[in-house]
């Protein structure tokens, strides 16, 4: 085999575990605010079956690629959801912040419930997840793997490259959920700047679904272009940052007082 062909796998196998990384960042920070409200016992079985279907929905992602890319309607979806819980979480959040006095305990959905909605926040990141993948997948020279020429409609190489990708995310996302859970214990004001991360995944999504070449309402190369990127990459590090210093500073105030 050509060594030059396996440095090139090597690379973009690294480049799609940094992606799928930070996706999975964003993956965990949704089941994080999601089983905030849940008893301590709650939380680690909802974020157990959290990660399940992070697996099981990023695997069957892998099988169904062809269909991701060539249905716009199931990439709006995506969009549509992650931007409605980020809208709506945020609302629900002010309004009770300002008219309710009901004790915290007593506040969000049911155990089931927030798995139900765990699993469809997972289903939406999955799709983005193999989306991306598969963009930087099928750069890669042909290379039959497993005695198969092709697996769920892509090259057997370019599959095992992103299903290595996809299994190290989840891997990485099995970690940072329980972190994120401790860190929005301890600084509880991040809570809306993480919706806010949550939205503008669903924004990213949205370019995707309207760049969709059925579609054509902006240019097919635009989510893949390096403006968009980098515009993507700023302002999500940018809500995250200025989440940080708000919550920072509002538990500082909470402290003098």
């Amino acid at each position: 085999m050509d060594s030059a062909i396996l440095l090139e796998y090597a690379w973009v196998l690294l480049v799609l575990i940094g992606l799928e990384g930070l996706l999975a960042a964003d993956n965990a920070v949704v089941m994080a605010v999601m089983v905030k409200h849940l008893p301590k016992a709650q939380q680690k079985k909802a974020l157990f079956y959290g990660l399940a279907g992070a697996f099981v929905f990023r695997f069957a992602a892998l099988f169904m690629i062809t269909l991701l890319v060539n249905i716009w309607q199931i990439q709006a979806l995506g969009a549509a959801y992650l931007l409605f819980i980020s809208f709506k979480h945020i609302y629900d959040q002010r309004k009770g912040q300002e008219h309710s006095i009901e004790p915290e305990a007593t506040k969000g959905s049911g155990f089931w419930m927030t798995v139900l909605k765990i699993e469809m926040a997972d289903i939406a990141f999955a799709i983005d997840s193999m989306l991306a993948a598969v963009a930087l997948a099928v750069t890669l020279p042909h290379l039959n793997v497993f005695g198969l020429e092709d697996i769920g409609g892509i090259n057997s190489g370019q599959f095992a490259v992103m299903l290595a990708g996809g299994l190290i995310g989840v891997i990485i996302m099995r970690f940072a959920a329980h972190k994120f859970v401790q860190l929005l214990e301890k600084y509880p004001q991040l809570e809306t700047a993480a919706f806010v991360v949550v939205g503008w995944v669903g924004v990213k999504l949205l370019v995707m679904t309207l760049s969709h070449e059925k579609l054509g309402i902006l240019p097919h190369d635009f989510p893949h272009s390096t403006p968009w990127t980098i515009t993507f990459w700023i302002v999500l590090v940018g809500i995250v940052v200025v989440g940080a210093l708000v919550g920072l500073k509002k538990n500082k105030e909470a402290e003098n007082n």
